[in-house]
């Protein structure tokens, strides 16, 4: 599946549909009155959440959304009937944002979701609506308001509770294949994740998350180096983070610093997320190396956890560990 995380469109609500100007013709009536209807009320453009989207690439072939225009007004009062609204099917997590200006116009976070982010023209009044004691056989009748139209920056944001982050090959592919369900690519080079994998994890019938693998993070991310920069964002949803540290690593509490310094430069935000810290790969290590690396206190953490996704080894308690995070998160909102 290809992964489109941003896409750019052109979005235009209806246009009212014109008042209408005639007069009533009947039998025996040589003077009939004004009957001209008014217009239909031009379509709105809605974003609407799919539960069965989960990338923005159909934006990529198609960027041109326009609401049906609003019908004129008729004779015998009739008015015209509506236009019908566009509305534009994205994925949980998107963001709709005016290209102009930045101003975020739908943050459209939970299922079924939908915002109206343009309003159709007014239908015009026809002249039966002007006519008066001093003026009974008006012949004006106004004009349809014409729709809004933008361009549009989509968004998309993965919506997972948990968020791996490490370097290129710290085993976040490998992990979230053995506590989920989800099969990324995994290899032995760096960048192997070239688009973010999302995972659910079950403790129980009950107890359930979702784990998101960002794909591998470099010093200078944040300014654009490497392929950590475009996938960023998604660590913003996340409600904690499991910072990934290579067992075999010659520095890694440096590691530790250059991950965070890159999270803190992109957002500031992210330094006040709840964290746990692993020793991952720890199957590649020998046995006189763990009293060490068990010992290494990491800021805004304490010591570690030593897992390996190969052998298992702590990987049920890491999973513990993420769902009382969760938890706790989830009541303090």
């Amino acid at each position: 599946m290809n992964f489109v995380d941003t896409a750019t469109i052109y979005i235009k609500s209806g246009n009212g549909g014109n008042g209408h100007v005639s007069f009533r013709r009947e039998k025996f009536v040589p003077k009939g009155g004004p009957d001209g209807g008014d217009g239909g009320r031009g379509g709105d453009v809605v974003f609407v959440v799919d539960a069965n989207q989960n990338t923005l690439l159909d934006f990529r072939f198609k960027r041109k959304f326009v609401a049906e225009n609003g019908v004129n007004g008729s004779w015998s009062t009739m008015t015209g009937r509506d236009g019908k609204d566009m509305r534009i099917k994205v994925p949980k997590g998107t963001i709709v944002r005016d290209v102009e200006t930045q101003e975020i116009l739908a943050d459209l976070t939970d299922e079924f979701q939908e915002v109206t982010v343009l309003r159709g023209g007014r239908g015009g009044l026809g002249n039966a609506e002007f006519a008066t004691a001093t003026n009974q056989a008006p012949r004006e009748a106004q004009p349809g308001r014409e729709g809004k139209e933008l361009n549009v920056e989509l968004e998309l944001k993965l919506l997972a509770d948990v968020g791996l982050v490490g370097f290129p090959n710290a085993g976040k592919s490998t992990l979230i294949s053995v506590i989920s369900a989800a099969k990324p690519k995994i290899a032995d080079y760096p960048f192997t994740t070239l688009i973010p994998n999302l995972g659910m994890v079950r403790m129980d019938m009950e107890k359930s998350f979702v784990v998101a693998d960002i794909p591998g993070l470099i010093e200078g991310a944040s300014q654009g180096k490497g392929l950590g920069a475009q996938f960023l964002r998604h660590v913003e949803r996340t409600r904690v983070l499991v910072f990934l540290i290579d067992a075999t690593s010659e520095h890694p509490l440096e590691d530790y610093e250059i991950l965070c310094n890159e999270l803190r430069q992109f957002n500031t935000d992210l330094d006040s997320k709840q964290r746990i810290v692993c020793i991952s790969k720890i199957d590649a290590t020998i046995e006189e190396m763990r009293p060490e690396l068990r010992t290494i206190n990491f800021p805004g953490f304490g010591y570690p956890l030593l897992i390996s996704s190969a052998t298992t080894e702590n990987i049920e308690k890491l999973k513990w560990m993420m769902w009382a995070a969760v938890s706790k998160q989830h009541h303090e909102e």
